[in-house]
């Protein structure tokens, strides 16, 4: 019987850094292979064990492969796309208009994450104060998905230029259901070395060392051990 209180390997931690500092969101890599039932069950198990508030476990997981359903969402994501686009001009609007920010076709198997309200009750154990912590739970959800999927080499692109309330219809969501998230999974020609958007100039990584703060907004760690490391990381 193994010991829950046992530290990781040095190959086990390791193993749970390169899936974190691998992840990417993928748009372009897709292939077509078939992700086998054995290794999206693992994936989705790992997304139901993630922590929610007051256990009240707020996630469902709706796998889309259809192919019809699919081309309604994506002519969804092709309206709200064109008016994202207008929020820029000049080169900037082009730089936009280049990016590819879906793989809803390409991609095997899309899956949506919704997160149910109403789920707990209505006075869910930790949720008084904030309310929103149902969504923040399913957000960890999408997280450990996303990386026990890198694990198993597959590729998942947050598809997020959709109008949530043509989404709830298109997938028939009942009304305190939410759809949290809209995800592309499949098998990748290769992951890239750095985000797709950082690669192509949009955003660059912020120094971490910029976004620690010791005991208050804007003060300076007392660590100074802290603040060196920060910077080699």
């Amino acid at each position: 019987m193994s010991n829950h209180n046992d530290p990781f390997t040095k190959a086990q931690r390791e193993g749970l850094y390169r899936a974190i500092f691998e992840r990417r969101d993928v748009r372009s890599q897709f292939l077509p292979d078939r992700i086998s039932d054995d290794v999206l069950a693992r994936i989705l198990k790992a997304a139901h064990h993630a922590p929610s508030v007051g256990f009240m476990q707020p996630w469902d997981f709706i796998v889309i492969d259809s192919l019809s359903v699919r081309e309604r969402v994506l002519a969804s994501f092709n309206e709200e796309n064109a008016k994202a686009a207008d929020n820029y001009t000049g080169e900037r609007k082009e730089a936009y208009r280049s990016l590819k920010l879906q793989g809803i076709i390409e991609s095997p198997i899309n899956l949506c994450i919704t997160c149910d309200r109403s789920r707990g009750g209505p006075h869910v154990l930790g949720r008084n104060s904030i309310m929103e912590m149902d969504l923040f739970s399913t957000c960890l959800a999408v997280q450990n998905l996303w990386l026990a999927a890198r694990a198993e080499g597959i590729g998942v692109g947050w598809v997020s230029i959709l109008d949530q309330d043509r989404l709830s219809d298109i997938l028939q969501l009942p009304e305190q259901v939410y759809p949290l998230a809209y995800l592309c999974l499949g098998y990748v020609s290769e992951f890239l070395d750095q985000p797709e958007l950082q690669a192509k100039g949009w955003r660059s990584r912020l120094p971490l060392e910029e976004l620690v703060h010791g005991n208050g907004w804007g003060k300076s760690l007392d660590q100074t051990g802290l603040t060196e490391q920060l910077k080699k990381v």
